[in-house]
């Protein structure tokens, strides 16, 4: 069997470090601190990465970034980010224009843009980021006119969006636009949405900046914490200092994160709707996703599969968190060569739950890879070549 895509990490890692003047894989390994037999199994395909933090310290040894490696905003041939990128030049100029201090007169009334917003949200929900990608660019300079809460809310859209779709240096920039615009009104509950999606929009490399932004943002908003909308988005920094400091390889600053995550949830409870503030879905539901997620950047895949048995995503409305669920499970699975077939019904689910996210996933995309490369020798699940089929990865015998 010939798997005839090559935009895998493992391609890419290849790539650069052949253009390391030849590194050899031993080389590689020595300066990430990993082993050469997993260097050679990453690039063949037939292994995953399964933490960020090993992400990081290959591009490091590499001289390149993370986004290098995942091919993140720069490759095209996904109809999906093909679809979105014609927008984001309008989007990027957008954020230019707002955060130089421009404004036009806007081409809705508050009406309307309350209920264009609201749809925005409502495709952000379902992970409609290409069709969010139209509307954001008028949305923005509309808010822009209005300022304050509406612009927050549309900022951070745009950064949800544009860090889903692998734009994660502009998302970085929408989230800016949207922490100063909660600051302007003083909107506490705002402020923290803001702040979560600055730390979630840095880059991996920046885990341990991510979680001291986490952390500032804990200590200003603590005072305020009666309000119910700000208690769900200090769980939610909570939650990002926990996996950011995990990646920055502080265990102990990780446990404390998700403690107090643990405590504010069981206060909570899971939102009535399913959504809560801003969709964020606080509560004790999603501090088990996060923490599945913790658990296999900590490289412990049978932790991650004993915590799928207590959570149900299904409670939450947002798509993007039932996929989170299931790209764990599978890659979880997926560990050992063992489970394969349980690994890839996890990944089917993944798909259904939020099909573009999971396209344009690089490490989803690795997994499905290294399942057909260990199913080689025998037949190729139809189901897995379907799989494969829709991401673009084509599979020839």
């Amino acid at each position: 069997m010939v798997i005839k895509k090559t935009d895998t990490v493992g391609a890419r890692i290849r790539y650069w470090r052949m253009r390391r003047g030849g590194m050899t894989q031993a080389v590689l390994a020595g300066l990430a601190g990993v082993s050469q037999s997993y260097v050679s199994q990453i690039e063949s395909g037939r292994k995953t990465i399964d933490r960020r933090s090993t992400l990081v310290a290959l591009a490091a040894a590499l001289q390149v970034t993370v986004a290098d490696l995942l091919g993140q905003g720069t490759e095209p041939g996904s109809p999906a980010r093909d679809g979105a990128a014609e927008w984001v030049p309008a989007i990027w100029s957008a954020l230019i224009e707002i955060e130089d201090g421009e404004r036009r007169s806007p081409t809705r009334t508050r009406k309307q843009l309350a209920a264009d917003i609201a749809r925005c949200d409502q495709l952000r929900t379902a992970c409609h980021h290409p069709t969010m990608a139209r509307m954001l660019p008028g949305l923005l300079l509309d808010a822009a006119a209005v300022g304050g809460v509406l612009l927050t809310q549309v900022a951070y859209q745009a950064s949800t969006c544009l860090r889903n779709l692998g734009y994660r240096h502009l998302a970085l920039n929408a989230a800016r636009v949207a922490v100063s615009a909660a600051y302007d009104v003083q909107n506490p509950a705002w402020i923290g949405a803001s702040r979560f999606a600055y730390a979630q929009s840095l880059p991996i490399e920046s885990a341990r900046l991510a979680a001291r932004a986490a952390d500032r943002a804990l200590t200003e908003l603590q005072a305020r914490a009666a309000d119910v909308r700000v208690r769900q988005m200090l769980g939610q920094l909570h939650l990002s200092a926990a996996l950011t400091s995990t990646v920055s390889g502080r265990p102990d600053d990780a446990r404390d994160h998700l403690t107090e995550a643990t405590r504010e949830a069981a206060s909570l409870g899971d939102p009535p709707d399913g959504a809560g503030f801003n969709g964020c879905g606080f509560g004790p539901t999603n501090v088990g996703l996060w923490e599945m997620t913790i658990a296999a950047e900590q490289g412990e895949s049978g932790r991650v599969i004993e915590l799928s048995r207590k959570v149900r995503p299904q409670v939450l409305t947002a798509s993007i968190r039932q996929q989170s669920y299931w790209l764990d499970l599978g890659r979880a699975l997926a560990d050992g060569g063992r489970r394969d077939a349980e690994a890839l019904a996890a990944f089917v689910q993944a798909e259904q739950a939020a099909p573009v996210p999971f396209v344009l996933n690089p490490l989803a995309r690795d997994a499905v890879v290294a399942l057909a490369q260990r199913a080689k020798r025998r037949a190729v699940p139809d189901d897995l070549r379907s799989l494969a089929g829709r991401m673009g990865i084509s599979l020839a015998v």
